[in-house]
C-alpha cells in the first residue's frame, strides 16, 4: 500500500504538484518503519517470572524509600515550623474544636 501511495504520489509531481515530491519520499519511509516494527514485534523477548519479580521487589523497594523519606522530610519540616505559623495553627484548631463542641457533635 505504501509503493502504492508513493506512486501516486509521484505521478501527481510530476503533473506539477511540489508537495507531492514530499509525500513521494514519505511513503516509502512510513513502509521501512513497518517492516523494522513487525520484524521487532516478531523478535521481541517474552519478560520472564523472575525478571517480573524482580521489578516488583525493586518496585516494592522504591516506594519504601519514598516513605522513609516523605516522612523525613515532614519531621524535619515539623522541626523548622515557624513560631507564628503553629500559634496560628493551634488558634485555628481551638475555633475547630470549639464549634464542634457548641453543635453537639463528638
Amino acid at each position: 500500500m505504501c509503493g502504492a501511495a508513493a506512486y501516486w504520489q509521484f505521478g501527481r509531481a510530476a503533473e506539477g504538484n511540489q508537495l507531492s515530491f514530499l509525500y513521494a519520499i514519505e511513503w516509502p519511509c512510513f513502509a521501512i518503519m513497518g517492516f523494522f516494527g513487525w520484524w521487532a514485534l516478531l523478535h521481541m523477548e517474552k519478560v520472564t517470572e523472575h525478571q517480573e519479580q524482580a521489578r516488583r521487589d525493586y518496585e516494592a523497594l522504591m516506594r519504601a524509600k519514598a516513605a522513609e523519606a516523605r516522612l523525613v522530610a515532614e519531621q524535619q519540616q515539623a522541626e523548622a515550623e515557624d513560631p507564628a505559623l503553629a500559634a496560628y495553627n493551634d488558634h485555628l484548631a481551638a475555633l475547630s474544636q470549639r464549634d464542634i463542641n457548641k453543635r453537639g457533635d463528638q
